[in-house]
């Protein structure tokens, strides 16, 4: 498993806000749904989108938001 990160710039942090907003209407969820699954349920958001998003960040949308769900699957992180 990768390691913990914190948000270390703005565009880190956009992106981060971008993957909440963009799965929570994927989802037709309210975005502190998905924040509180992607931290609290999990460590999502600090293990793999945060560390990973340099790579992540140049994908299209789809694939973005289809990785995260895909994790969240195989983690058993429901919404």
């Amino acid at each position: 498993m990768l390691n913990s990160a914190s948000i270390k710039n703005t565009d880190e942090l956009e992106f981060a806000v971008f993957c909440i907003e963009n799965i929570a209407a994927r989802f037709w969820k309210n975005a502190e749904e998905v924040y509180q699954a992607l931290t609290e349920k999990s460590d999502i958001l600090n293990s793999y989108i945060i560390p990973e998003y340099e790579m992540l960040h140049t994908q299209s949308k789809d694939y973005i938001l289809d990785d995260i769900i895909s994790l969240m699957e195989e983690r058993g992180i429901q919404l």
